[in-house]
């Protein structure tokens, strides 16, 4: 009898110390250097950017349920909200806290949804006065609130990771955010490792929201020029646009005449006849409009598209750790040689069976017939 009581006693202050572990406050230090504390695990979140849905995707079977608020930009991708409100309705009825606009963020509605959490994004605060991202925090603080804050989009490659571990850990989905982070990193170091100092890099010109009458928009420094360094490629709006994006001459891009003809799009570009990729979209209608683009384009005799080096991809790559499918297709078109083992299709297929709580169903990057 006395060795029964003191092995309930030992399990009942097992279940106890379990218990208490499980109790423990969460700290991190976000991408600004701020600790940010949570009692336990977030049940409530606030998005400052709706499109960062998609990297709890990656962590959660039902980010549509931690969220109590959001602003609207993801439904600017009127086909991928379609998808994710056929999987999971109660997405309808997810408050919303601002339009697409950075200035719409409301602070009095986020607060009154009583959020647990409140997730900034660093290119809000590039967007917005350092005086006024003050006053938001500082509101939400006073309010109890905590703010966090990550990055997919204004330096990707450098904060990607780190972002995923930070959310990861407040809303206690440490194990999923460490598998992604294996997933990710091994697909990013077997291209990396390949490219070295001697590798020739091609000249790349990225048009982005490609569209026949419009040229030409492109990435400065950061974002999409991330992504094409790390696939091997030299991107020539680098060289002229100081910030993140701006526009190229079309004389200054048939002067340079680039090896590689990149072109972003999604659905959103249909009106404008267009690029169209991304969810929902078939490969062959991806690939008309392509053909329909640099047909019908000021920089139509580009070498690279009478080579048929013009390739599409979707733009929505630019604010989500999916972008490393983009990297994948782009390396391959770089340097077929030194990336023929590389499939971005299967990459895609194990991302959706894995990680994914919606699966990308679509066409997201296209090459020449």
């Amino acid at each position: 009898m006395k060795r029964m009581l003191e092995t309930m006693m030992l399990l009942i202050a097992m279940a106890l110390g379990v218990s208490a572990a499980m109790a423990e406050p969460i700290t991190v230090t976000d991408l600004l250097g701020r600790q940010v504390t949570l009692e336990k695990p977030a049940k409530r979140i606030v998005l400052s950017q709706g499109r960062h849905l998609q990297a709890l995707a990656l962590l959660h079977p039902d980010p549509v349920s931690l969220i109590a608020g959001w602003k609207e930009d993801y439904k600017l991708d009127s086909a991928s909200y379609a998808a994710w409100t056929q999987k999971y309705p109660a997405i309808e009825q997810i408050p919303s806290v601002g339009a697409a606009t950075d200035l719409s963020f409301s602070v009095e509605k986020a607060i009154s949804l009583e959020p647990d959490l409140v997730v900034f994004s660093l290119f809000t605060r590039a967007a917005t006065s350092a005086g006024m991202l003050q006053g938001i925090t500082s509101s939400f603080e006073k309010a109890g609130i905590p703010v966090v804050f990550v990055d997919f989009f204004v330096k990707p490659m450098q904060n990607t990771l780190p972002s995923m571990d930070i959310l990861g850990k407040l809303i206690g989905r440490e194990e999923q955010a460490a598998a992604f982070s294996d997933f990710y990193s091994a697909r990013l170091r077997h291209i990396t490792e390949r490219i070295g100092l001697e590798t020739k890099r091609p000249k790349v010109f990225m048009q982005v929201h490609a569209a026949p009458g419009d040229c030409c928009n492109s990435p400065g420094r950061g974002i999409f020029d991330d992504f094409i360094v790390a696939a091997g490629g030299h991107n020539i709006g680098a060289d002229i646009i100081p910030g993140l994006a701006g526009r190229v001459s079309v004389e200054h891009i048939i002067n340079v005449d680039p090896d590689i003809y990149l072109a972003t799009g999604g659905p959103h570009m249909a009106a404008l006849r267009g690029l169209v990729l991304g969810t929902g979209v078939d490969e062959e209608a991806a690939r008309e409009s392509l053909d329909r683009l640099v047909n019908s384009s000021p920089i139509s005799n580009l070498s690279a598209i009478a080579n048929h080096r013009a390739y599409g991809v979707w733009h929505l790559f630019n604010d989500s750790p999916t972008h490393i499918l983009l990297i994948e297709a782009m390396a391959r078109w770089f340097h077929p040689d030194l990336f023929a083992d590389v499939d971005p299709d299967a990459t895609l297929r194990e991302l959706n069976s894995r990680f994914l709580a919606l699966p990308l169903q679509g066409t997201y990057w296209i090459t020449p017939q």
